[in-house]
This record gives C-alpha cells, sequence and structure tokens, in this order.
C-alpha cells in the first residue's frame, strides 16, 4: 500500500488559492521576497494572516470604534519594518503574532491604568441576544461582546492566559505588573465575564 501511494504522482497545489491562511507551503518564499521589499509578496501575506492580527489585537484593545483598525495596520507596518532582520528562527506566523500583541500591549501601556470608554455604552444591553446564524454563533458572539466589555487589564490578562496561552510571569513582564496581580485580574475577568453572561 505505501509502494502505491509512492507512485502516485504528486499534486502540488495552486500557490496561493489552495493554500489555508496559517499554510506554510509557499509562505517561506513569500517572506523571503517581501523581506527583500517585494511589495506583491508582502501583500499576500496581509491576506493570510490580517484576520487573525486582527482578532487579537480587538480582543486585547476593545473591538469598538477604528482603534483596533488602527492598530492592525499599525502591527503589518511595523512587521514591513522590521521584515529584513527575520532569520525565519520560528514560524513568521507566530513572529507576526506576537508582533501584534506587542502593538497592542504598547497602546495598553500608554493609556496606563485609566479606564477608557470602547464606545459602545450598549454593548451590555445586547448579550445574551439570538441571531439569525444560530444559536452557537450567538454564544460566539456573546462572549467576544463580553470580553470586549471587561475592564482593559482584566481583558489584556484574561485573552493573554486563557486564549493566547500565555504564562502569568509573561503577562506580569509585558503589563508591568506582579505574577499575584495577573492571577487576580483573570479571576477578575472570569467572574465578570460569567455574570455578564448570566452564569452562576
Amino acid at each position: 500500500m505505501l509502494t502505491a501511494v509512492i507512485e502516485r504522482p504528486p499534486q502540488a497545489p495552486p500557490a496561493e488559492a489552495a493554500a489555508p491562511a496559517g499554510a506554510t507551503v509557499d509562505e517561506r518564499a513569500l517572506v523571503a521576497a517581501a523581506a527583500r521589499g517585494e511589495m506583491a509578496a508582502f501583500e499576500a501575506l496581509y491576506r493570510r494572516h490580517a484576520g487573525r492580527v486582527h482578532g487579537v489585537i480587538a480582543r486585547l484593545v476593545g473591538s469598538h470604534g477604528a482603534r483596533a483598525e488602527d492598530l492592525t495596520q499599525e502591527a503589518f507596518v511595523r512587521a514591513w519594518q522590521a521584515l529584513p532582520a527575520f532569520r525565519f528562527e520560528a514560524a513568521f506566523s507566530t513572529w507576526l503574532h506576537r508582533l501584534a500583541v506587542n502593538t497592542a500591549l504598547m497602546e495598553l501601556r500608554s493609556r496606563g491604568s485609566r479606564p477608557q470608554d470602547d464606545g459602545d455604552a450598549d454593548a451590555l444591553d445586547t448579550i445574551g441576544s439570538a441571531d439569525s446564524a444560530g444559536h452557537a454563533t450567538a454564544l460566539s458572539l456573546d462572549l467576544e461582546r463580553a470580553v470586549a466589555t471587561l475592564p482593559p487589564r482584566a481583558r489584556a490578562v484574561l485573552v493573554l492566559y486563557d486564549i493566547e496561552g500565555w504564562k502569568h510571569e509573561e503577562i506580569a513582564t509585558e503589563l508591568g505588573m506582579a505574577v499575584g496581580s495577573s492571577k487576580a485580574q483573570l479571576h477578575r475577568a472570569r467572574g465578570l465575564l460569567r455574570a455578564r453572561l448570566g452564569e452562576p
């Protein structure tokens, strides 16, 4: 059976179209071309990764208004500028994702601990409302909305710990807080989420 698989002619997927967003089939070549200044290669990388970059930034800084959009663009500008120094020591997607997180964290640090209005005072009113796409989608949207309404530092710790998989020591270093404060903010964020989603 192994011989049959080996004898079958390999079928190469079309360069850009068949590659899923995280595929590395031609990613290395795209990164190398973009590092040489080829704008088309960087645009292809942008199309592959913009959704994930925007998602993590929106979760960290709040998804309301144009701030997440602006920071997504800033992250890609920083990536374009830093790309010539990229040495493939990690996957490009990992490097870019970390750069996006750092861009969002710089925004949070620049705001300090001042509470900021994310511009959606009615966000809590929409939590729990059903939509025509179905129950699972409604729950997912409810969770996203609830996360967006958390206080900035609690939201950042929750996103970095529960979604991004960071350790409390890393979070504490990046956010300039004690490890105990990171744990306390995570506990606070989870409690607020449970209350806002109507769980006991």
